[in-house]
C-alpha cells in the first residue's frame, strides 16, 4: 500500500509563511500527479495546487502568487510553500497522489494523506 506522511502544519499569524511536506512510501513505480487539497469547516474540499511528474502545475485562483508547489520525483515528495497567509487559508490540508503505479502492477489509483491543520490568525 501507499503511505502519505504530511508535516509542516501549524498556527501562524496573518502574513506569515508555512511549508508543508508530503512523502509517499511503498513499492511505487511512478506517480502522475501530487498535490494539495484543503477543506474548511462546512465547505467542500478544493484543490489548492498540484504538480505532474513533468513539472506542470495548477493553482487555485485564491492562492496564485502566494503559494508555490514543488516536487522531488526521486523521493516521491511534494512540497507546498505558503506565503502571505490569510485567515481564509485556515483549513485542513490533505496531500494527494494521483495515478500511482506500483512495481509489478498494471493498475494503481488515488491516495490521500490524513490531513494537517493550518490555522491563520488575524
Amino acid at each position: 500500500q501507499v503511505q502519505l506522511v504530511e508535516s509542516g502544519g501549524g498556527l501562524v499569524q496573518a502574513g506569515g509563511s508555512l511549508r508543508l511536506s508530503c512523502a509517499a512510501s511503498g513499492s511505487i513505480f511512478s506517480i502522475n500527479a501530487m498535490g494539495w487539497y484543503r477543506q474548511a469547516p462546512g465547505k467542500q474540499r478544493e484543490l489548492v495546487a498540484d504538480i505532474t511528474s513533468g513539472g506542470s502545475t495548477n493553482y487555485a485562483d485564491s492562492v496564485k502568487g502566494r503559494f508555490g508547489v514543488s516536487r522531488d520525483n526521486a523521493k516521491n515528495t511534494v512540497y507546498l510553500q505558503m506565503n502571505s497567509l490569510k485567515p481564509e487559508d485556515t483549513a485542513v490540508y490533505y496531500c494527494n497522489a494521483d495515478g500511482v503505479l506500483f512495481v509489478g502492477r498494471s493498475y494503481g489509483g488515488t491516495y490521500w494523506g490524513q490531513g494537517t491543520q493550518v490555522t491563520v490568525s488575524s
